[in-house]
């Protein structure tokens, strides 16, 4: 993972596109920062899988941030955070269907034997583990707790 962020930053520099530059620099810089905080705790360096759990925020960031923009009518700022966004989201594996999400949702709550809106935060954490970056969380739970009901 590390090395296709390296390579596309190194493509990007060559092609002198200065706004992919910047993105790639940002995911870059959070993965190390990530690094840095798991060895001052004595951890090991971040894997794919936390990698891919940043980039995962990373991208919740920024829609979070487009739609902020766009309700204060700066439509500028709110292009750049989804153009962010589509980077970023180069490097997650492909994203699972509505369909493959429901039966994903399904499967975890058959599997913690979720009874109620209790075990909502169990089922949660049991998906974002098992399908870090290739399903949009949100709509997740939605499903999660129309299951729970």
């Amino acid at each position: 993972m590390r090395e296709a962020i390296h390579a596309a930053l190194k493509e990007a520099q060559s092609s002198q596109d200065k706004c992919r530059i910047s993105v790639l620099r940002l995911i870059a810089a959070a993965v190390k920062d990530r690094d840095l905080a798991n060895r001052n705790a004595g951890k090991d360096p971040v894997s794919d899988k936390e990698i891919l759990n940043i980039l995962a925020k990373m991208i919740e960031q920024r829609k979070a941030s487009a739609g902020d923009y766009e309700q204060s009518g700066r439509l500028e700022l709110a292009d750049q955070e989804r153009y962010e966004s589509k980077v970023i989201a180069e490097f997650l594996p492909a994203q699972l269907g509505e369909d493959e999400v429901k039966q994903a949702c399904a499967a975890v709550v058959e599997d913690t034997g979720a009874e109620g809106l209790r075990d909502m935060g169990k089922c949660m954490n049991k998906l974002k583990k098992q399908f870090p970056g290739q399903m949009d969380f949100t709509k997740a739970s939605g499903i999660v707790r129309g299951m729970l009901r």
